[in-house]
């Protein structure tokens, strides 16, 4: 059984956007017919550009958001919705890492009370073993103890994602939910976090959904990968496979813009340009999302929407690749 199952989800916001005295009504699909599976101890990478869907994805998976449509079960339990009781429940067996940690850490604490503030939130432990356990966990994730009474503004990017990270584990979760953990870092430091990571996860047996747009990152560290394009997975895979032949057009152009050591005149490492930007989502184009950009795009593209299908060692949704 799965960890995390999300089935068919999507959710809606209904905005108004400008028109008339007070503007029209208007459907934002931030995701939509999203379904994906994590399994216990796993890595899940989710990539795609901005605006894809990938954060309200992670929100979806967490419970911050309910779904419009579909069901999200975490351990064979129904999320439930964001305050009540059954979501509290699972709450602590769920925690996110942010991209940017200075914004997700209270500036007035210093770095072992916050980590011992989810213990007294969720109950764990006696209050005198509260400090035991979150001065642990800054250590586990590498933090020495003289830096472990300091302010987050006395402490450098990499030291304050160790908090963020040590306060996640300080609840003993059973998934991680990394929106775009490393983007806000010193590459050096990138490496260093997702080596933390890594080490976390296997001793752990931790799982993660691992947002990012570095690919590399991703390759690095998932074990499947789902690329996401307007609020869909248009391609999931085992990353050794989908880096090295992507299916669908939107990965192909992804994959091609990874940097690379190899000479530019390698064919092997064309870029692959797509032609405009991404659609609004409030007007979203019929058939298939994506075809508007698409270098193979037919007729049928542009009137039937393709689903999700294995397509050799893939899931693909394009019409163009042969099942």
């Amino acid at each position: 059984m799965a960890l995390l199952e999300m089935n068919d989800v999507g959710r809606r916001y209904d905005i108004r956007v400008p028109g008339g005295l007070f503007g029209r009504p208007a459907a934002l699909h931030a995701v939509d017919s999203v379904s994906l599976s994590l399994a216990a101890g796993s890595t899940l990478g989710l990539v795609g550009e901005s605006g894809s869907g990938k954060t309200t994805t992670a929100r979806l998976a967490l419970g911050f958001e309910p779904p419009t449509r579909g069901t999200v079960h975490f351990d064979g339990q129904p999320i439930g919705r964001r305050g009540s009781e059954p979501w509290r429940r699972l709450r602590q067996r769920m925690q996110m890492i942010y991209q940017d940690p200075l914004a997700a850490l209270d500036r007035r604490m210093p770095a072992l009370a916050q980590v011992m503030e989810p213990l007294t939130v969720f109950d764990i432990d006696q209050p005198s073993g509260r400090r035991e356990r979150a001065a642990a966990a800054l250590a586990e994730v590498g933090l020495p103890p003289d830096l472990q009474g300091r302010y987050p503004h006395q402490l450098s990017g990499g030291q304050r994602q160790r908090v963020v990270l040590a306060r996640a584990l300080v609840t003993e979760p059973a998934l991680l939910v990394c929106d775009e953990p490393v983007s806000a870092l010193d590459v050096s430091i990138q490496a260093q976090v997702i080596n933390l990571l890594a080490d976390v996860q296997q001793r752990r047996g931790v799982a993660m959904l691992f947002i990012s747009h570095d690919l590399r990152v991703v390759r690095q560290i998932a074990d499947r990968v789902a690329v996401m394009y307007l609020g869909r997975i248009v391609e999931e895979g085992e990353p050794t496979q989908l880096f090295a032949r992507p299916a669908h057009p939107y990965t192909q152009a992804l994959v091609s813009a990874i940097p690379s050591i190899r000479p530019a005149g390698d064919r092997a490492v064309q870029r692959i340009r797509l032609q405009g930007d991404p659609p609004n989502p409030i007007d979203r184009p019929g058939g298939c999302a994506f075809h508007p950009r698409c270098p193979i795009a037919v007729d049928r593209c542009a009137t039937e929407a393709p689903v999700l299908r294995t397509a050799g060692a893939q899931r693909v949704a394009c019409h163009q690749v042969a099942a």
